[in-house]
């Protein structure tokens, strides 16, 4: 028996065989050339039989499982389609006289690590991914080497994988994969997003520790905790399959909390609402129950782009959440961009901590065209829902008063022009420790304040959260992270204000308990979070929670105590 802790990617409790889904052997020798055009060929031949598997994939994936899912398989296309990454392993096999598979590598490879070193971009680093399969894809028709179909497997099994790839996750069927657990992979992966959405339980991130699980070897896989229980003991299996019983049970009673509001044991009504970063995000929110969306991360119109998204772009993008949320609050976040988030099509220089340098706000001001064209953008698509929009990274009032400046400004020219504008609230995102410390001078300028907990935990315990190094000072339940959380939440009520939280920690469920005896008026997270933190939140008396979440303030020690103290305090909430 061996136990294995990962990356809890995908909920639930799968018991079968082990499968090891073994990589084809796609090596290949760098070689020197004399006719540039017959590699040419070559390739542009590979890349074609590749679009066309795409193709059958991505209508399979939409009817197996719905458009968000597919629209993975429309985008490995469009990067089979890119004029300029075509050009590039062109020009690579033109200039350097060597084989396509050596052109196609160097070139995908240069993209892969610029895409690895967004180290505060989960999301961003995650993409590599999708690199990696369309390159997997053409690599294997260049060489003629099948890959291997994961829909033919015919009998229930744990799928055992160092990296899976959206094409593979896509092609699992459910009542034959009962679980997955891989070497690669986090949270916000496509082949995690997929498990999620295929209900596969999930654990990833092991880095190489899987290496001795032989096909047939039982495995546990516990998607809630990214626990993985190599041949179990007797014992061990009738726990989990009592735990798997149990989870089915409480997920057959989450469905009720779909259409309800979310309500304390004691009354109080927080809002429950949605992360998204696209429109593919969107069906899963409504899916789930949002009570409305209280983050947009609106950079991925950027990232998404090989240029700067128009006005009309974003229109039609910010008018179609608006609409589709049917006059349900939606928080838009003007663009999160720069530092660490690099444009290709802008130029933008280097710098030695992007996190803590020129971005978001920072680059707005500085760069007030594009600013404004978003602006324009959101009050033009104001008209047509419940629209706030949050300034992110900001740290000084001047900073913030310049933005407002700039937002009335272009509101008033839109008016001039005879456009229709509705009112629109305006916050910021308190991020930056200087910014919480002056909440209560902030509160002053805005109509909400939303916290986010990603990057203010990590500058308030001075640990980068993408580091594995420093990864045990991330802590969220430290009592320093918590004070200031209450600090915030204090100041907006003491000046009439709500107080959101737009972070992981939202969503968290040994945080939530703090969050609603604090008096957090809404909590954005995750789609899939909702119905399990709405279920939570009815089981709190609100009044307990203030106890409990004073308490939480006054412990002295590591973020351990606080945690054991929560799960005491709930335990015992029926």
């Amino acid at each position: 028996m061996k136990e294995f802790k990962g990356i809890a990617a995908s909920d639930g409790i799968a018991i079968a065989s082990a499968f090891r889904l073994t990589e084809p052997d796609l090596s290949f020798k760098k070689r020197s050339i004399t006719d540039a055009s017959d590699e040419i060929k070559r390739l542009y031949a590979a890349i074609d039989v590749s679009k066309d598997e795409l193709l059958t994939i991505q209508q399979r994936t939409l009817e197996d499982l719905g458009s968000s899912e597919a629209e993975v398989f429309k985008a490995h296309g469009a990067i089979l389609s890119d004029p300029e990454l075509l050009n590039r392993i062109k020009s690579t096999i033109e200039k350097e006289k060597v084989n396509a598979e050596y052109a196609l590598t160097k070139v995908t490879d240069g993209y892969i690590k610029i895409f690895n070193s967004m180290t505060d971009n989960e999301y961003i680093r995650q993409r590599s991914s999708d690199i990696r399969d369309v390159t997997k894809r053409v690599l294997s028709h260049l060489l003629r080497v099948p890959l291997v179909d994961p829909a033919l497997i015919h009998h229930k099994v744990i799928i055992i994988a160092h990296d899976l790839t959206p094409s593979d996750t896509a092609q699992f069927v459910p009542s034959y994969v009962l679980g997955i657990v891989s070497d690669m992979g986090g949270r916000t992966s496509h082949s995690a997003i997929m498990s999620r959405s295929l209900e596969i339980p999930a654990v990833v991130g092991f880095k190489g520790r899987l290496a001795d699980i032989k096909n047939g070897d039982t495995v546990i896989v516990d998607g809630s905790t990214g626990n993985v229980i190599v041949n179990p003991t007797e014992a061990q299996t009738d726990e989990y399959t009592q735990k798997q019983a149990d989870y089915r049970q409480r997920k057959s009673k989450l469905a009720d909390f779909k259409h309800q509001m979310t309500s304390s044991s004691d009354g109080k009504h927080p809002i429950i609402a949605a992360n998204i970063g696209t429109l593919d995000d969107l069906d899963g929110a409504i899916e789930n129950g949002a009570e409305g969306i209280g983050l947009f991360r609106t950079e991925f119109l950027y990232m998404d782009s090989n240029h700067l998204p128009t006005e009309d772009e974003q229109f039609n993008v910010y008018k179609t959440v608006l609409q589709k949320m049917d006059k349900k609050p939606v928080i838009i976040r003007t663009a999160d961009i720069g530092g660490d988030k690099d444009l290709p099509y802008l130029d933008v220089p280097k710098e030695a901590n992007p996190f803590l340098g020129y971005r978001a706000i920072r680059m707005s001001l500085d760069k007030p065209d594009i600013f404004r064209t978003q602006v324009r953008a959101l009050l033009r698509a104001s008209s047509f829902g419940n629209l706030s929009v949050m300034f992110p990274m900001i740290t000084t009032i001047n900073e913030l008063k310049k933005a407002k400046n700039i937002f009335n400004q272009e509101r008033i020219k839109l008016i001039r022009e005879k456009v229709r504008v509705k009112p629109v609230k305006i916050g910021i995102m308190v991020e930056v420790p200087a910014a919480a410390i002056l909440a209560d001078q902030f509160a002053n300028e805005v109509d909400f304040m939303s916290i986010g907990t990603n990057d203010l935990i990590q500058y308030i315990m001075a640990a980068d959260r993408g580091n594995r190094m420093v990864s045990y000072l991330y802590q969220p339940y430290n009592p320093a992270v918590l004070r200031m959380i209450k600090h915030i939440i204090d100041a907006c009520h003491d000046n009439n204000l709500p107080a959101y939280m737009c972070g992981e920690m939202a969503g968290d469920q040994t945080a939530i308990p703090i969050l609603v005896g604090m008096g957090l008026n809404e909590f954005s997270m995750s789609a899939s979070s909702i119905l399990k933190s709405r279920a939570l939140i009815k089981r709190l008396d609100s009044r307990e929670m203030v106890t409990l979440a004073n308490k939480a303030v006054t412990m002295a020690s590591a973020s351990e105590e606080v945690t054991a103290f929560v799960h005491q305090a709930t335990n015992n909430v029926q």
